[in-house]
């Protein structure tokens, strides 16, 4: 069976610098393609330890110290969280990547030494990973960055009712949310009626405008609200939604004006 050093070298340089990149857009390092290459090459060349008889455990040990010299040239030293978080994203990616190729290796029957995939003595389809793997990782990173995104508007929400009855609410912050009472110029955030579990509070009509309608909304006071332990001192009102939110675990809708003064 003959490897090829080169095409090894070539095809881990490429792996290695697909999952640099990934992090760096993850994370949002903006780090120079010229570093992403310089740590990529460090990877690349670190597959030549494959072919030195040392102990598993010694290559173990080498291979984390080649991935955290990759973090270092890549994106520089700047405290350990830093460096920690680098670190633990490439092995994330690396295990997702390593994943589909085992899901490769499994599905087509292919024997594997280090990332060279062989059937019946004729190497695996290196265009085929070249291909789905930018695919793979890239879906990963747009999820991730997408999740990322979502989850950074979401707040811990407890709202107490004028009755004292505390609930403990996950809050989303709806930037499209721009709706105030008309009479004292309150900010409205909406809740999924199903929290209220048989309260029934004194309520008030707010009109609200939407696209496809306008109408009127029920909204009542509450005695308090916190927003990720800080507690909100301008009133607000609480307006009652029929729909249930499509966002998952959401269960009320903050107004841009409360997250802002909190």
């Amino acid at each position: 069976m003959k490897i090829y050093v080169d095409l090894v070298i070539l095809l881990n340089f490429f792996l290695d610098f697909l999952l640099l990149l990934s992090v760096s857009l993850i994370l949002k390092r903006n780090v120079s393609i010229k570093r992403v290459i310089l740590g990529s090459l460090t990877g690349g060349l670190s597959i030549l330890f494959l072919f030195i008889n040392v102990s598993s455990f010694s290559l173990f040990i080498i291979k984390i110290l080649i991935a955290i010299l990759m973090i270092l040239i890549t994106f520089s030293y700047k405290s350990i969280k830093y460096t920690i978080n680098n670190l633990i994203y490439l092995y994330l990616l690396s295990i997702i990547l390593g994943g589909f190729l085992y899901y490769v290796n499994s599905e087509l029957s292919y024997k594997n030494v280090g990332l060279i995939f062989f059937h019946n003595g004729i190497g695996i389809n290196w265009l085929l990973i070249i291909i789905l793997s930018p695919i793979v990782i890239g879906i990963y990173v747009i999820k991730s960055r997408k999740l990322k995104e979502e989850y950074s508007k979401r707040y811990e929400v407890e709202i107490t009712f004028l009755n004292n009855k505390k609930v403990l609410l996950t809050g989303y912050l709806d930037t499209g949310n721009n709706l105030f009472d008309p009479y004292k110029k309150r900010p409205v955030i909406i809740i999924d009626k199903n929290i209220l579990k048989g309260y029934r509070p004194r309520c008030i009509l707010v009109p609200c405008t939407t696209i496809k309608d306008r109408h009127l909304i029920k909204c009542f006071k509450i005695k308090k609200i916190i927003i990720n332990g800080k507690i909100i001192k301008d009133e607000c009102l609480v307006g009652i939604s029929d729909n249930k939110f499509e966002m998952d675990g959401v269960d009320l809708l903050l107004h841009k004006k409360i997250v802002k003064e909190k």
